[in-house]
């Protein structure tokens, strides 16, 4: 319904399973330091929005299930906004302990060097079964401590300030026990640390800096919030002066286990971003890069070598442009926000019979109307005019007039390719082409 076939191309590339690629070496990396998982590295990218939504108790009014933020392929499919989507799935199929999910994903977003509209996450979990304790005469805790460890143990510091559970930000969930949580909290935190470490180390070699001239690697934990864990923590490192923030972890929500049919299962789960961890390894600093076919920039990886840092193979100048519209005219608060608001920004309708496997408790009030304008939808038209050739677009002004009401935005297109310098008839057509679709999908009115 919103998904341009430039995205749909991009479903068979499946760059973290191409060998020698970046994000293949980043992902074996990562599973390396976790023996015994399972891993997951081939599954579908279209998915259910029970998948991808209900089964992790998205809220109905959660902004994150809206046309501007997810690509749908019909009321009911969409393209996998994370590897979350295979959560429930996963832990209904019990296979093993610990598993870990590597995957495209595709989320409508802003456009910069970091930005991309399909990416690549991990994800990992490892549960522990409480049934299976009581069988051997033991308490749950005495058995996640012993795994504990067996963790690699290192020397680098920690800094975890707060404590495992707080009331207030950092809550116990109901069904678990205090011991529980502190145990099953040190095995994720040891955990990561040891494979955080590990890329660390990794990326510290690429550059070729000695130790001895170099910062010391630090590593600290800070409470988050996530609506599929608690408690939640995420995992920031001391990286080249700031610090860093590398993944999301916390205890799995009982709910998830339970709807899943393995109410007697309870443990933690992480996610991070493929991309992110191999911009830092290799030092890549656009992400369109990782899409390349360019033999410049793949030649310059192996599995079978050392990690060393990515050779800029060039530089080719940027070409900016800027675009300037008014907005449509605000309407009355008795006529809504405009056609545009309900048939482009919420997500599609569905009956009650749609979500009837969903758990999902109505809001206690409806939910805001959207704005018919979303600054993602500008975002979309210059990656459907410009493809990879765009390498960043930002608003740089906005004004209301004090009289209309009118509001007036300017965006800065930034035209860049990779691998060549583009020609200003090239960028002019792209501009104006960027521009007729604005007026034409958007009905805003050019300055």
């Amino acid at each position: 319904m919103n998904t341009p076939s430039s995205i749909l191309d991009a479903i068979p590339r499946r760059l973290h399973l191409q060998p020698d690629h970046p994000l293949t070496i980043t992902r074996k990396l990562i599973e390396s330091r976790f023996p015994g998982y399972k891993a997951h590295n081939d599954l579908f990218p279209i998915v259910s929005t029970v998948q991808n939504f209900d089964s992790l108790g998205f809220p109905t009014d959660h902004v994150g299930r809206n046309r501007t933020d997810t690509y749908y392929l019909n009321k009911e499919t969409v393209l996998r906004t994370h590897t979350s989507a295979h959560q429930a799935d996963t832990f209904r199929a019990n296979e093993s302990e610990g598993y870990l999910i590597s995957a495209d994903v595709y989320r409508r977003d802003a456009i910069d060097r970091s930005h991309y509209p399909a990416f690549h996450q991990m994800e990992g979990a490892r549960t522990w079964d409480r049934a299976q304790a009581a069988k051997e005469g033991k308490s749950l805790a005495e058995i996640i401590w012993a795994d504990v460890e067996k963790i690699p143990k290192h020397n680098v510091v920690v800094e975890d300030p707060n404590p495992t559970i707080h009331a207030e930000r950092n809550p116990l969930q109901a069904t678990h026990s205090a011991e529980e949580v502190e145990a099953i909290a040190a095995h994720l935190k040891r955990s990561l640390e040891d494979m955080v470490i590990t890329i660390f180390n990794a990326a510290k070699s690429a550059t070729g800096t000695p130790d001895t001239s170099s910062e010391p690697l630090k590593i600290r934990w800070v409470e988050a919030y996530f609506p599929f864990t608690s408690p939640s923590w995420e995992l920031e490192v001391w990286w080249q002066g700031e610090w860093l923030e590398v993944l999301g972890s916390g205890i799995v929500s009982q709910p998830i286990l339970n709807n899943a049919s393995v109410p007697d299962r309870v443990g933690w789960a992480f996610g991070l971003g493929l991309e992110r961890i191999a911009m830092l390894l290799y030092s890549i600093p656009d992400i369109r890069l990782f899409w390349s076919n360019d033999s410049r920039f793949l030649s310059q990886f192996s599995e079978a070598g050392p990690i060393k840092t990515f050779v800029p193979f060039s530089k080719y100048p940027a070409c900016f442009k800027d675009v300037s519209f008014w907005l449509q005219a605000k309407k009355s608060a008795a006529g809504g926000a405009g056609a545009g608001a309900s048939s482009s920004n919420q997500p599609p309708a569905t009956t009650s019979s749609d979500s009837a496997t969903s758990t999902i408790v109505p809001p206690a009030a409806p939910a805001p109307t959207t704005p018919f304008f979303h600054e993602n939808d500008v975002m979309e038209i210059a990656r459907e005019v410009c493809g990879d050739l765009v390498e960043d677009v930002r608003l740089v002004d906005e004004f209301e007039h004090p009289k209309t009401g009118r509001k007036s935005m300017c965006y800065r297109i930034n035209y860049r390719s990779l691998e060549r310098t583009l020609t200003n008839e090239e960028t002019n057509e792209l501009h104006e082409r960027l521009r007729e679709l604005l007026v034409e999908r958007l009905g805003v009115e050019l300055r």
